[in-house]
């Protein structure tokens, strides 16, 4: 048996899902993703030698405009009053790695905000070094964890 889509009535129509009868918990959504790079291009973010300026930086405080901002991008997403956003980088010899985490004390998931900040930082990162390096790629962005809601706590097993 195929349970109903939340975002469905009963016709099939869209709906944006009503969780005024829920308690508001504290929830955590952990997202990664990552941006494949030339070797040179990566070391010159590291060395914050990219002529447009910081652009880690940069691609931080994107992220978590962003996120800010989710409910106004993803059409059925309720606006949140998200209580912490961080937005984190890993670079590597030819990738820079993303991680966000968006916390929130309400009664629906952040994973949205999560999965927006990441996504924007990385397209930022490719925006701030495009000059050096078209050949980038963005991939591999994935819901790491979520704690908290009804459903409990969700962890990606990479293993």
């Amino acid at each position: 048996m195929v349970e109903q889509l939340t975002h469905l009535d009963e016709e099939g129509r869209l709906k944006m899902v009503d969780v005024g009868d829920k308690e508001p918990t504290e929830r955590v959504a952990r997202v990664r993703g990552e941006i494949h790079m030339d070797a040179v291009t990566a070391r010159l973010i590291a060395d914050n030698k990219i002529a447009k300026g910081n652009v880690l930086e940069a691609a931080r405080l994107a992220g978590i405009m962003a996120a800010k901002r989710t409910g106004e991008l993803i059409p059925l997403c309720h606006p949140l009053n998200l209580t912490a956003v961080s937005v984190d980088f890993t670079v590597g010899e030819d990738c820079v790695e993303v991680e966000v985490e968006a916390k929130i004390k309400d009664r629906t998931g952040v994973e949205m905000e999560a999965m927006v900040a990441a996504s924007t930082a990385l397209m930022t990162i490719y925006d701030m070094c495009k000059g050096v390096d078209r050949g980038m790629v963005i991939g591999q962005l994935r819901l790491m964890e979520k704690r908290g809601g009804r459903s409990g706590t969700w962890v990606r097993d990479e293993g």
